[in-house]
């Protein structure tokens, strides 16, 4: 599960994911159109080019962010229900645009590491899959695709419990995540025996107060290992603290 992988070609799981959609019947996340989780339409209006984003407020040391697109429309609807519904053929089209969003950071002569915000055991029990890590690794894939170095590496665990973070604001959402995440011993084993320096690049779902991401980056700069940016599948519009009034307005 959190071995480097680098292995080329078309991963058994996409073919695995096309036959459950196919046996459990499905519509398109987009549209009505039956049969596959996302239509051939509405695959052809997700973005192709990643933007850099920042949440406001956003939390200090928080590394450079890309994002495919906004977490509205079509993205909430396939994030939502990869997620939440097990909609196990959208890590394909999430990892190509987790893919876009990290193609604005890498260098060609570092091999990538995407490293998946961890989700809690009880959270990955329940939904019966890691989702984050799954689309990673669809992302990895992608890349390689491109022709470029590119694997995951589960290196991230979750130390400590955390609440809900459904309406907590910025502030809240750091203080709840503090010191919530760890490195796996192992995981940094098998980055040193990847032998090459790298570019460790955290990843997520949706950037929303950078809470989260800045919690992994810190776990990972704490044990040694440098971020060198955060890439989302998407973000959500700026959000302030509340009370504070937007820029520009009175």
């Amino acid at each position: 599960m959190g071995e480097w992988s680098r292995t080329d070609g078309r991963d058994t799981a996409d073919v695995i994911d096309a036959w459950l959609d196919l046996i459990h019947g499905t519509t398109c996340v987009g549209c009505p159109t039956p049969g596959r989780s996302l239509c051939a339409e509405c695959a052809r209006l997700l973005p192709g080019r990643g933007r850099r984003v920042r949440p406001t407020p956003c939390p200090d040391g928080l590394a450079t962010c890309f994002a495919a697109g906004e977490y509205d429309g079509l993205l909430r609807a396939m994030i939502l229900a990869h997620k939440e519904r097990a909609a196990y053929t959208l890590a394909r089209p999430l990892g190509q645009l987790l893919a876009v969003a990290a193609g604005r950071t890498l260098e060609a002569v570092a091999p990538a590491v995407l490293v998946p915000v961890p989700s809690r055991a009880s959270v990955v029990r329940s939904r019966g899959h890691d989702p984050m890590l799954r689309v990673a690794r669809a992302a990895a894939r992608c890349l390689r695709r491109q022709g470029r170095s590119a694997g995951v590496l589960n290196v991230l665990r979750q130390h400590a419990p955390v609440q809900d973070q459904s309406g907590l604001s910025a502030s809240q959402r750091a203080a709840n995540l503090a010191g919530s995440m760890r490195v796996r011993p192992a995981a940094r084993e098998a980055l040193a025996r990847i032998g090459a320096p790298v570019s460790l690049i955290v990843c997520d779902d949706v950037l929303t107060t950078g809470a989260t991401a800045r919690e992994a980056q810190r776990a990972l700069e704490e044990a040694g290992l440098g971020v060198r940016a955060v890439v989302t599948v998407a973000a959500t519009r700026k959000r302030h603290e509340p009370g504070r009034l937007d820029p520009g307005r009175s």
